[in-house]
């Protein structure tokens, strides 16, 4: 995964993170030596949310049919998770 240090960042810009793009879907952002922030394409970016959501409705699926949920009405569920506060 390519790298930026934050002062090349910052004298280079945008510049900098489109270079670095150029063969890789993302890049680290490095500040003081240390990995701090991940800039990517928002192409890459819509598709890791993709994976995400899908991922999550999966999880969704399984859950149902493992019979892990619960059906109430919603002043059922607003009294529920209300005693908790």
């Amino acid at each position: 995964m390519a790298s930026i240090t934050a002062n090349e960042l910052k004298t280079r810009g945008i510049s900098s993170i489109q270079e670095n793009l150029m063969g890789e879907p993302e890049a680290i952002i490095t500040v003081r030596g240390r990995q701090k922030y991940v800039v990517m394409d928002i192409a890459h970016y819509h598709y890791l949310r993709e994976c995400e959501l899908e991922a999550a409705l999966l999880e969704a699926q399984a859950d149902v049919a493992k019979g892990r949920v619960m059906v109430e009405s919603v002043a059922a569920h607003i009294a529920r998770i209300s005693d908790g506060l």
